[in-house]
């Protein structure tokens, strides 16, 4: 189990220090990532990195920071930080100049020692709305 959640924590976290090869070492061909935050799944390496690469054009300084991870089976549950400065446009949205900070769960599902299928919900609501791009409920 330690290497299972050793694999995903890197791949977790390396990518967004520079390290691509991670992706090709650990994420298999036939990758399906569904994210809830995206309308279609990410497939293959490609769609993985194309996916990291999209956050990473709109928060340079971004990063993940693994939290806590449980494995079972050919699973890893993985919580997750992300923070960023918003300095690059993201989902339409131009720079604010905003850091954010945001929360999320991801499931991985491995076979052979890669990463062959991920589900993920994180607070897409809290960044819009720390971005300024969504009002800030009122509160009673």
């Amino acid at each position: 189990m330690a290497d299972t959640k050793l694999i995903v924590k890197r791949l977790f976290e390396e990518p967004w220090k520079g390290n691509w090869d991670v992706i090709d070492e650990y994420v298999a061909p036939s990758y399906v990532g569904h994210d809830s935050a995206e309308p279609e799944p990410h497939r293959g390496p490609a769609g993985f990195k194309a996916n990291v690469q999209k956050y990473l054009a709109g928060f340079p300084d971004g990063r993940i920071t693994v939290d806590d991870q449980i494995a079972e089976g050919d699973k890893v549950a993985t919580r997750w930080t992300g923070r960023g400065t918003q300095t690059g446009e993201i989902a339409g949205i131009a720079p604010t100049g905003t850091q954010v900070t945001v929360a999320g769960l991801t499931i991985s599902r491995l076979e052979g020692g890669k990463v062959v299928e991920e589900w993920t919900t994180w607070d897409t609501l809290g960044m819009l709305m720390q971005l300024g791009a969504v009002p800030v409920p009122a509160t009673a």
